[in-house]
């Protein structure tokens, strides 16, 4: 009797552990859940993602010198959970047709160009293995443009010109941005 109290008490301390350590992680996340909306006269754009810092790694580059997204490999596109992005209305992505609606989006890096992937799959949370390519509504090459000033957390916001609206990915010293109509 007297052993089994203890084991008991010992799983009860272990259980409470893993309950506060869940909700330590759910408040106070690593890579902090973030939403960022652009609205035009012709469509409303909404990218949800979670955003890791830099934390003094080595973040684009080859697999051989531990770059923590691998250049040729396929990249969530943040952290946690999948990012998502929606259109209210048809618009065009980079110069393709896109419905309106809420996909994943995910990306393979490159030195100079990354490919982009909208996928109709988008309620993945741990979006860890790659998503099914079958399921891609689209896919376009975007040139990896080179910043001057490093940037410590991933974010994705949006820009506008008189022409176009901007999907811009920014993360150490690398630009992607996305014309969208």
């Amino acid at each position: 009797m007297k052993y089994l109290k203890i084991i008991i008490l010992i799983v009860s301390v272990l259980l409470a552990a893993v309950i506060l350590f869940f909700a330590y992680a759910t408040i106070f996340p690593a890579s902090p859940l973030q939403t960022t909306t652009y609205s035009s006269e012709n469509a409303t754009y909404e990218v949800e993602y979670s955003s890791p810092f830099k934390k003094d790694r080595l973040i684009f580059g080859s697999e051989s010198e531990g770059a923590l997204v691998p250049f040729g490999k396929y990249w969530r596109t943040g952290a946690n959970a999948a990012t998502t992005f929606s259109a209210s209305e048809d618009i065009t992505f980079g110069g393709e047709s896109l419905h309106a609606g809420k996909y994943s989006l995910y990306t393979i890096p490159g030195k100079e160009k990354w490919t982009i992937a909208l996928n109709s799959v988008n309620d993945t949370f741990f979006a860890i293995a790659e998503a099914d390519q079958d399921e891609d509504v689209l896919r376009i090459s975007s040139e990896s443009i080179k910043m001057f000033e490093s940037v410590e957390q991933f974010s994705i916001d949006f820009s506008a010109d008189s022409l176009n609206t901007y999907l811009n990915l920014k993360w150490d010293t690398t630009l992607i941005s996305i014309p969208l109509k």
